[in-house]
């Protein structure tokens, strides 16, 4: 499904055994367990961080340490990971077109999109999002 996307001279075949989830990245396998992470980011009045994936992608590869690490650095997000082969048809629903693609999603409506293992450009977005959402009171 698609291409792989990369973003400067990172690229690096010989990656191998990568973890793709971890941290707080929850691994998506079922168009059930989406629906319920979405259900459960906007009880808790989360934005969303989906990354579709690939695991023979050598630039999902790079970037999924990084994805990992935003993930424990920003627990007001919820970090997902689709692996567009395991869910292909989901996927599609999606218009995946290269991996990685990362989306951003707030009550479940797409509010920002970065295709390609751009670390930089994937913080910034983070950033702004974090930015963006005003502090909510702490609960219980």
């Amino acid at each position: 499904m698609g291409s792989c996307v990369s973003k400067g001279k990172e690229d690096d075949d010989s990656i191998h055994n990568v973890d793709f989830s971890g941290g707080n990245v929850h691994l998506i396998t079922t168009k059930e367990s989406w629906d319920n992470k979405l259900a459960e980011a906007a009880r808790d009045g989360k934005i969303v961080v989906a990354n579709f994936s690939a695991t023979w992608c050598g630039p999902c590869k790079i970037v999924a340490p990084f994805f990992i690490e935003l993930s424990e650095k920003h627990s007001s997000l919820m970090f997902l990971l689709v692996d567009v082969d395991e869910l292909s048809d989901f996927s599609s629903s999606w218009d995946i077109k290269a991996t990685p693609t990362f989306f951003f999603l707030k009550n479940g409506q797409q509010i920002g999109k970065l295709v390609g293992a751009n670390k930089p450009e994937l913080q910034k977005k983070i950033t702004s999002i974090i930015d963006s959402v005003p502090a909510s009171p702490h609960r219980p």
